[in-house]
């Protein structure tokens, strides 16, 4: 999942910093990187990659993925962002054949200049023993999320709904969501997104 990398329509937090034209560059190069790695799988044939963009019209989009050698976009739509999140897993099983129903989904974000294949190659296996995989964020939230099982057939709304989102709480909230629901889980390591100047230096370094 990913915003729009243009000028005012991404980084509000970090534009407010540096500006928001050097704001959306860094942003394009982040949404590259995810991208490049997401199709390090796919060429493995480990996943399907779909990519839920919040900011630009359907035609833009379109045209965006065309250029990013991607096939299957959505626009994220209007909403909170549990919302948004949920509407791309359900995606993501419309698109399963009825005789596979059940696909094991799992969503990043865009931000993390230190994702790399082994991330995702840890999340398919946890994915395996758990029927739900988080990745803290040293802010309090989660990078990934990734659902299995009971939890995508059909998708079920609890992580998605009635959590703080953009809060130091999400991570902790989905995981007591979680136990409430005796839902076994996994975590994989904490990683930082780019959202404040500060968040660059290890980045730069």
């Amino acid at each position: 999942m990913a915003r729009w990398p243009a000028p005012g329509r991404c980084k509000t937090r970090l534009a407010g910093e540096i500006g928001s034209e050097s704001a959306a560059r860094i942003q394009t190069q982040l949404t590259k990187h995810t991208i490049a790695v997401a199709k390090i799988l796919a060429k493995e044939k480990l996943a399907e990659i779909q990519l839920a963009i919040s900011g630009p019209s359907s035609k833009e989009a379109k045209r965006w993925s065309r250029k990013e050698g991607l096939e299957n976009i959505y626009c994220q739509g209007e909403g909170a962002l549990g919302l948004r999140m949920r509407k791309q897993v359900l995606f993501a099983q419309k698109r399963q054949p009825k005789e596979k129903a059940g696909r094991t989904t799992i969503l990043i974000g865009s931000d993390l200049p230190t994702l790399c294949k082994l991330d995702l190659i840890q999340a398919i296996e946890k994915l395996r023993t758990h029927e739900l995989v988080l990745g803290p964020s040293s802010d309090g939230g989660y990078w990934l999320i990734g659902l299995t099982g009971k939890l995508v057939n059909p998708v079920v709304k609890w992580p998605f709904y009635g959590i703080q989102w953009g809060s130091n709480q999400v991570l902790e909230q989905t995981i007591q969501r979680a136990k409430s629901e005796d839902i076994n889980h996994g975590l994989l390591r904490e990683q930082n997104d780019i959202d404040k100047i500060e968040d660059l230096s290890p980045w730069q370094g």
